[in-house]
């Protein structure tokens, strides 16, 4: 009887986790890659999704809310755009998460640029990064201009290009000038890790190379279709891309051709 009882309760662990994981989920590596892997997925601390080895340690994503993340590396705590996203839920976890080390900001939108969210993970000392027009909106410590880098010590970051090509709220007008906002190229160690910002497929991210990670912005009006961000991504081959800032996307439409091409290893996490 009690071996009987044990072996229940065993199953009944077990189904639990099973459940628990399937939340989020990641295609599987393609199979045209004969490299070892580039990361593992997993929970670390109850808060991370992922966690990629480099030559200089483990680097823990944390997706937040929409276009907002949390990177962990070098005993370092590096925020892009933190954002409430209009969410409580969203307003009570950052409150609980570690305080930032450095802050990136990829533009003066609300969902980018969040007064609120800042002060809730600010601490004394914390960097504050971001490109001139975000610091005409609050005080940076480091401002970069597309194509200009900096080396931060335990990482270093590179702005690139993020923009409309021709979507817009009217005629002749843009929703993301060129030259306003940043997109990040993030090296730490051996790897790099690309973080799109507001942005179409643009000639600039189609011709990035050496991409180890890549978080990837898609939702209409304001950036662009699954389809489109597919095709940017086949262009530039990361091995591992997350479909962020994605709103009500199908994502189906942006995973399906990226596995299909067997360039880059898709993985899904829930921002909302």
């Amino acid at each position: 009887m009690y071996a009987r009882s044990c072996a229940l309760a065993a199953a009944a662990v077990l189904a639990v986790f099973v459940t628990g994981c399937s939340k989020d989920r990641a295609s599987p590596a393609p199979a045209v890659s004969s490299s070892p892997p580039v990361a593992s997925s997993g929970q670390a601390s109850g808060r991370r999704t992922d966690t990629f080895a480099t030559s200089k340690g483990e680097l823990g994503v944390t997706p937040i809310r929409h276009g907002s993340l949390l990177f962990e590396y070098g005993g370092k705590t590096i925020y892009v755009d933190p954002s409430i996203d209009e969410d409580a839920v969203v307003d009570a976890r950052l409150r609980t998460l570690p305080k930032a080390d450095y802050l990136f900001m990829t533009d003066i939108h609300p969902d980018h640029l969040d007064p609120h969210a800042i002060s809730l993970v600010k601490k004394d000392g914390t960097v504050l990064v971001g490109p001139p027009a975000v610091g005409e909106k609050t005080s940076l410590s480091v401002t970069l201009k597309n194509g200009e880098s900096k080396d931060f010590g335990a990482f270093s970051a590179a702005a690139v290009p993020m923009y409309n090509r021709t979507r817009g709220p009217g005629p002749g007008q843009l929703f993301h000038d060129k030259g306003r906002g940043n997109g990040y190229i993030f090296t730490f160690g051996d790897k790099r890790v690309y973080v799109s910002g507001d942005t179409e497929c643009t000639p600039e991210m189609r011709a990035l190379a050496n991409i180890d990670v890549a978080f990837v912005c898609m939702n209409l009006p304001y950036t662009m279709p699954p389809a489109e961000a597919a095709e940017c991504v086949k262009a530039f081959k990361p091995k591992v891309v997350f479909p962020y800032h994605y709103r009500d996307s199908n994502l189906s439409e942006f995973e399906e051709p990226v596995r299909a091409a067997g360039a880059s290893e898709v993985r899904i996490r829930s921002w909302y």
